[in-house]
């Protein structure tokens, strides 16, 4: 063995070491907000950070089913009881009331800094003696047992008020004294994690703690919803699907090798330039990304169906009685120009503000050059001095008649051009999916169930937010404050039924120096109340627990954030009030909007009306059109550089036009099996023009003898079998990245070859007729 062989083994097997101690440090991850863009405003950055960590993202909502409704109502109970001792839960409610003592203690405590009806007029005589009035109607009501208790020392009824305020006016039926469905078939229960959206762990840990609870519970069925059951079960989904098809790729390829070669040599060693080139691939992402994304490691499927071309060219082109090391001058260039263009078509995946999309990219950048890197300088090495693989004596031959019928079917080609062409500009709808939720993962019928828990419990309408940024915290709750009047202008107008502020937990300390003032001194407010009580039947000493409370509360020190520790309502509050760069978002979650365009309007200049399935649709708009301008860069990149090495019109010709082809006709066929295309569909179709110009550049390589060439013409059909498996196997995948990229270049790959041997010039066709 020379020196410079010697040296080749020494750097791989080294950077194989290295790459395995990057790896085993390395953190993997499957959190699906990767393939989230950035986002280029203030307010759609909050919205991402919302979907990822928002106080919508912190809620499981379980329903309790199949069984008759006091056995529901009885596991409710026990289930809510053991949740709400796991530290790991911030809440659990299910109508009881139980667990929230903390809760209404500040709320109590706390109720004329909190109430936004405490206004001079309210405790004069007169307003006084309304407020009495209405205790005495109300005291008549289903309600009154409540107010009678809470009368002596709150008879303006602001905990009423602040009660109504902090429900929304909606909440789920009851029975039993729990949370039912309407129709009593489910008993609900609403919990609320401590631990962010997106930490899979934590909320997988979580939910296995419920499903747990309720089994212990007794003969019931739960099911449960919300964004993190959703995020944990895709993570499931997308390990089960990267295992799936990676072993059933391996499997498939490995199947198709040893067939081909009939040697289990050959076989591992034809894996291992796609073995080198993952395990590169895999380490560059975590050291450039600092996390390894589950979709990444799937997409090391598609990397073998790649660069296991690399040894199959090698392999198969190696004429017996000739050296591997001369047989790769003779087809270096062509694979050097092969796996550049892969590279140029990766390479705008790298520039995308999807980080999902840059770890793709990088991972098959450096897993591609690893790989093309091993078979030109490692391989040789291994293979023995006489290697040369057995031909197939009906695969060649088969082959080579189609290659040479091939350019008869030209007319057929472009009849499926101008037909593909014609469909396409027929269509009626956009072929392009304009919704954020094209990406989405989550089925159906799982969307069902969560909308039937939602309307169920009467949780809050996600659709529609007001976010109002401003430099400081205190002045984010004042701005929350201005919107009050306009916002109950809209509920009365019937434009909207309610919403939710973080000025409801924490009002601002102006808010609360006013309140404070309202209330008068001890001796005024006695002589008003007195007054104001005159003729009514209540006893003279019946509110003297009232006095003192007002006078506490006007000498009480103003509330802080830290004033709702060891509460609920803390986390309620740090959802609705955020950091956002250097200043701060109050978020106004809104209830049944009916009119949004009237609704902005009239808080135009005061708050920004956030859509919340326009603002993420236009989101993803925004950066499809990115993706279709890198693709077309790519696309344009890989032109140029084609054009560069093969320095002829006419070969540049032979392979741009198949890849033209192929690209048309894989649209049409995606869009007439009935989907609409995404950014991954993009992302994949720039892939068959890289992948695809192998193919193009092998044909177009004049070859010296009829044996060559058909080695040639085998080995690009072996190779493109083993890519369409490799991408093959994705497009059976639920997650939506894997699919459509999968699905667009097994597709685009194959429709490839065929058209490179259609369109392959009458010189080589003519060798062969």
């Amino acid at each position: 063995m020379t020196i410079g062989r010697r040296w080749a083994l020494i750097v791989w097997i080294a950077g194989l070491v290295l790459c395995a101690l990057v790896i085993a440090r390395s953190e993997f991850t499957a959190d699906l907000s990767a393939f989230l863009p950035g986002s280029p405003s203030p307010e759609q950055r909050l919205l991402v950070d919302q979907l990822r960590d928002g106080v919508v993202s912190r809620l499981i909502l379980v329903g309790l089913e199949e069984a008759p409704p006091e056995v529901l109502a009885k596991a409710s109970r026990e289930v809510a009881a053991k949740l709400r001792q796991d530290g790991a839960i911030a809440a659990v409610t299910n109508g009881d009331g139980t667990g929230l003592e903390a809760d209404r203690a500040y709320v109590w405590n706390n109720r004329y800094l909190l109430s936004s009806a405490v206004t001079p007029e309210r405790f004069t005589a007169e307003g006084l003696r309304a407020a009495l009035e209405e205790d005495l109607r109300l005291l008549q009501s289903p309600g009154g047992m409540f107010l009678k208790r809470a009368l002596p020392n709150d008879p303006t009824a602001e905990i009423l008020h602040l009660t109504d305020r902090l429900t929304g006016g909606g909440g789920a039926a009851t029975r039993d004294g729990v949370w039912f469905s309407a129709d009593s078939a489910r008993a609900l229960l609403l919990v609320q994690t401590r631990a962010a959206g997106f930490d899979m762990a934590a909320q997988a840990a979580i939910l296995s703690r419920i499903r747990d609870t309720v089994a212990e519970a007794g003969p019931v069925r739960a099911v449960m919803t919300g964004p993190a059951v959703f995020s944990v079960a895709t993570r499931d989904t997308i390990e089960a699907d990267v295992k799936r098809s990676s072993i059933l790729a391996t499997l498939l390829v490995a199947g198709v090798l040893l067939v081909v070669y009939r040697s289990p040599r050959v076989l591992a060693l034809s894996l291992l330039p796609a073995a080198s080139g993952a395990l590169a691939g895999i380490a560059a992402v975590s050291l450039g990304f600092g996390t390894v994304h589950g979709i990444t490691l799937g997409f090391g499927v598609t990397l073998l169906g790649e660069t296991v071309d690399y040894a199959i060219y090698l392999f198969t082109q190696t004429m017996p009685g000739e050296r591997a090391d001369r047989t790769l001058p003779r087809i270096w260039r062509t694979l050097l120009l092969g796996m550049l263009t892969s590279v140029v078509g990766f390479g705008a995946m790298l520039l995308s503000s999807f980080s999902g999309l840059a770890q793709l990219g990088l991972f098959s950048i450096v897993g591609l050059i690893v790989a093309l890197a091993v078979t030109r300088w490692v391989l040789p090495v291994l293979l023995p001095a006489r290697f040369s693989t057995a031909q197939s004596r009906w695969l060649g031959p088969v082959l080579m008649r189609f290659v040479a019928a091939a350019p008869r079917l030209r007319p057929l080609l472009l009849v499926a051009v101008v037909a593909s062409v014609g469909w396409l500009a027929f269509q009626r709808g956009d072929i392009w999916s304009g919704e954020l939720a094209s990406l989405s993962p989550v089925s159906k019928s799982d969307q069902d169930m969560d909308e039937r828990l939602r309307g169920d419990i009467g949780a809050p309408d996600p659709g529609h937010m007001l976010v109002v940024s401003v430099p400081d915290q205190d002045a984010a709750l004042a701005a929350a404050e201005a919107l009050e009047e306009p916002l109950r202008g809209m509920i009365a107008a019937g434009a909207l039924a309610g919403y939710e502020s973080p000025a409801n937990y924490l009002p601002s300390k102006a808010a609360q120096r006013a309140r404070q003032e309202a209330l008068p001194g001890p001796d005024s407010l006695r002589a008003d109340l007195e007054r104001a009580s005159e003729g009514l039947p209540f006893r003279a000493d019946v509110f003297e627990p009232f006095l003192k409370d007002a006078e506490a509360a006007r000498n009480a020190p103003l509330l802080e954030r830290e004033s709702l520790e060891g509460t609920s309502l803390l986390l309620r509050l740090d959802s609705l009030l955020v950091r956002n760069g250097d200043g701060w978002a109050a978020m106004l979650p809104l209830r049944g909007v009916s009119d949004p365009q009237a609704l902005g309007e009239a808080l135009r200049g005061k708050a920004v009306l956030l859509d919340l399935k326009t603002e993420s649709d236009s989101l993803y708009r925004t950066y499809r059109q990115e993706a279709l301008m890198l693709a077309l860069a790519g696309g344009v990149a890989i032109v140029a550089l084609l054009a560069v090495s093969l320095r002829s019109a006419r070969s540049l010709n032979g392979v741009v036009v198949p890849l033209a082809a192929s690209v048309l006709i894989t649209v049409a066929l995606l869009t007439a099996a009935g989907q609409q295309l995404s950014i991954f569909h993009l992302v994949g179709l720039l892939l068959v023009v890289g992948v695809g110009s192998n193919y193009s550049l092998l044909f177009e390589r004049p070859e010296p003898s009829g044996q060559l060439r058909e080695r040639t013409v085998s080995s690009v059909a072996i190779a493109n079998l083993c890519t369409v498996i490799g991408f093959g196997t994705l497009s059976f995948s639920s997650i939506p990245v894997l699919h459509g990229i999968g699905m667009t270049v097994a597709v685009g790959a194959f429709l490839s070859l065929v058209f490179s041997a259609i369109l392959s010039g009458p010189r080589e066709a003519a060798a062969h007729g």
